[in-house]
């Protein structure tokens, strides 16, 4: 349950630290660049839309996985980023770091929107993205982003599609 979100509860016996991510939302005057994940079996994100980013490879910094896997699913290479906040991801007791980025400068030709593997790139306008299938957390950091808050730390705890808890900064939300 819940306590699966709460390190300082005793005998919490989680798989592994969690791996690293990043998240990277393109900015076009008043759109995003949005992936709806439709084409991957048993993707947790299925359906969903999300920005565009992946794993961490060894010895790479958030920069470095940043500008691969943006190049790698958009064919866009990042001229200019922002390092937005970190996203401690808990879905069901395991944990992913995905380190948000937005960018808003870039050169070269994108792919075309269904030619993307993880699913089909799409600009939106900034005030459609809350009614699309999104992450119910992701919401709050659109928010924050939106209000140009300094860096900060979103924890999200879920469990299944149910966000159960979220903390902002290290304080509890809900």
């Amino acid at each position: 349950g819940r306590g699966a979100c709460f390190a300082e509860r005793e005998g919490n016996k989680m798989a592994d630290v969690g791996r690293n991510t990043t998240l990277c939302y393109l900015e076009r005057g008043s759109e995003w660049l949005m992936l709806h994940r439709v084409k991957k079996k048993n993707d947790v994100n299925h359906d969903k839309w999300i920005g565009v980013g992946g794993k961490f490879e060894p010895g790479e910094s958030p920069e470095e996985c940043l500008v691969r896997e943006v190049k790698e699913e958009t064919g866009l290479t990042l001229t200019r980023w922002r390092y937005r906040g970190i996203i401690t991801f808990v879905l069901d007791g395991t944990a992913e770091y995905m380190h948000l980025f937005t960018a808003d400068g870039w050169e070269g030709q994108m792919i075309r929107g269904q030619d993307c593997a993880e699913g089909v790139l799409e600009w939106v306008e900034k005030g459609r993205v809350p009614e699309l299938p999104i992450w119910e957390g992701d919401k709050l950091f659109f928010r924050l982003l939106a209000e140009e808050r300094p860096f900060f730390s979103l924890k999200l705890c879920y469990e299944g599609d149910t966000l159960v808890s979220a903390a902002l900064d290290g304080q509890k939300l809900f």
